[in-house]
């Protein structure tokens, strides 16, 4: 059936605020009615390259707190930008209800269409419907919560000094990627009632303060309990060390304590978006694509916008081969894409080896749906693991080279057949696995009766350990909150032989 064609909703790049409204509804219509998409409420904003570069510097978020590293990114993306060795992104989306997206107010009629399709449905889509963002996000109290942390610690710098509050948010950002729980025992919080717990908190201590607290005689010493029930009743080993911190810091204030939450709540807030990288821009990018080429066939677009388009899409979903300057790794935008595209012409017209490798959707004709049920229940690991096709390895040119650190030559141990088909597609997927990203450190001991040392582990995976001076850095952050020695063992995670060992006291 051939699609209605329409008078195009504009010629030429100029726009006004009644053209995006009107292309925002055509968008919809084909979001919501055609594609099914379920979305949160959309605000859009436009926004001047500046304060794209000023959202650049603090994580992308309308509220945030101010702290001098934000500054000095600014200056840097400012200075790559005036000097053209950068470009700034078409758009910034937010996960939170409303779904906020920032578009540029330089780009023409063309790609506000586009990144409106891309982000304000696309990845709007994603944000409410993937289970991990479910699971560890509230988009609804975000925008209140880092309402309440911008004035939090706006006070704080108010009472106890810009530098101190500076110095307590330096640690803290070292440690945020080991500030946030990977399993889901602790559900998500209500952000929006973090700001009243606090109110609660402060009250209380104000409430129950009395001078005469301070001339009471020292407490007698603990009594010593034994290693194991020591750990049991401080729930050890433990993960998360921001969160350690907050609940178990021996010399930190309330006031500290409430900014070491207010950093861990950030980290997993931004937890899921490191996990779905891949689905993410490969959701937003399918998305986007569909629409914008069902807007062309009913001419709601004029082919010189389509063009326009396609420029931009290639461009975004370009990968450059290995031995090209450009070559960074894997195209999140390039492989989220691939893949799910891949998924259409497997639903739609599948090869007898599609039928054998995906069975349960090959031929079903049912590609929107197999889609988003990939979009809500996978993510970047678990997706490539089921999804790459022996088709996508051979148009990509995939194979697995084995580098062992024991040898003194490479080695191809995947090509494409039967066995290295699923080989190269584990092997591909593993380097999307954040727990192999991320290196495996816990706390698993401190005698708070004793010397009050920390100890931490870190179960080094494929012989990779720390970067001593990264390591370094970061565990005087660790030992600065803590306030006393904090001892770090590097060990083999298959035999706990100790590969090395770190030891930092606090400065003073």
């Amino acid at each position: 059936m051939a699609e209605q064609v329409s008078v195009p909703l504009f010629e030429g790049s100029d726009w006004d605020f009644a053209l995006i409204q009107r292309i925002y509804d055509a968008v919809e219509q084909i979001a919501l009615n055609e594609l099914k998409l379920d979305v949160y409420p959309n605000q859009i904003e436009i926004i001047s390259a500046e304060q794209m570069l000023d959202a650049y510097s603090s994580t992308g978020m309308p509220l945030f707190y101010k702290h001098w590293s934000f500054g000095k990114q600014f200056v840097a993306n400012e200075m790559l930008y005036r000097k053209g060795l950068r470009g700034l992104a078409y758009e910034l989306v937010i996960n939170s209800d409303p779904c906020i997206s920032y578009i540029m107010q330089e780009n023409s009629a063309t790609m506000q269409t586009l990144v409106i399709a891309h982000a304000a449905f696309g990845h709007n889509h994603f944000f409410k419907n993937n289970y991990a963002f479910k699971q560890w996000t509230d988009a609804e109290g975000i925008l209140d919560y880092l309402e309440f942390a911008k004035s939090f610690i706006a006070r704080c710098e108010e009472r106890h000094g810009q530098q101190a509050v500076e110095r307590l948010l330096d640690c803290a950002h070292a440690l945020m990627h080991q500030g946030v729980h990977r399993h889901p025992r602790v559900r998500a919080r209500d952000l929006k009632a973090e700001a009243a717990r606090e109110a609660e908190r402060e009250a209380y201590r104000d409430r129950i303060y009395d001078d005469l607290w301070r001339t009471l005689p020292a407490e007698p010493k603990a009594p010593v309990v034994e290693a194991d029930e020591r750990r049991k009743e401080l729930n050890l080993p433990q993960e998360n060390i921001l969160y350690f911190l907050e609940k178990m810091g021996p010399r930190l204030e309330p006031w500290q304590r409430e900014i070491l939450r207010i950093a861990r709540l950030i980290a997993q807030y931004f937890y899921p978006q490191r996990q779905t990288k891949v689905m993410n821009e490969g959701c937003a990018t399918w998305c986007h694509y569909q629409i914008m080429t069902k807007l062309h066939q009913r001419g709601l677009i004029t082919d010189g916008s389509f063009m326009e388009f396609l420029q931009s899409h290639t461009n975004v979903v370009y990968q450059p081969n290995y031995d090209v300057p450009q070559f960074s790794g894997f195209n999140p935008y390039a492989l989220g894409f691939g893949i799910m595209q891949d998924i259409v012409r497997i639903s739609e017209n599948p090869t007898d080896e599609d039928r054998d490798w995906f069975r349960d959707f090959a031929g079903k004709n049912d590609a929107v749906g197999v889609l988003k049920d990939v979009w809500a229940n996978y993510r970047d690991e678990s997706f490539i693991s089921q999804f790459l096709s022996p088709h996508m390895i051979r148009h990509w040119r995939l194979f697995q080279v084995m580098d062992k650190q024991s040898e003194t030559e490479l080695g191809v141990a995947a090509i494409h057949d039967e066995r290295g088909y699923r080989r190269i597609r584990r092997a591909l997927a593993r380097e999307f696995d954040i727990g192999r990203q991320e290196p495996d450190i816990q706390i698993v001991d401190v005698d708070l009766a004793g010397d009050r040392a920390l100890v931490l582990e870190h179960l080094v995976a494929d012989g990779r350990l720390l970067d001593e001076r990264d390591a370094t850095m970061v565990l005087q952050s660790l030992a600065d909150l803590w306030g006393y020695e904090v001892r770090l063992k590097e060990l083999d995670a298959v035999d706990r032989r100790e590969l090395k060992a770190h030891v930092l006291s606090p400065q003073a």
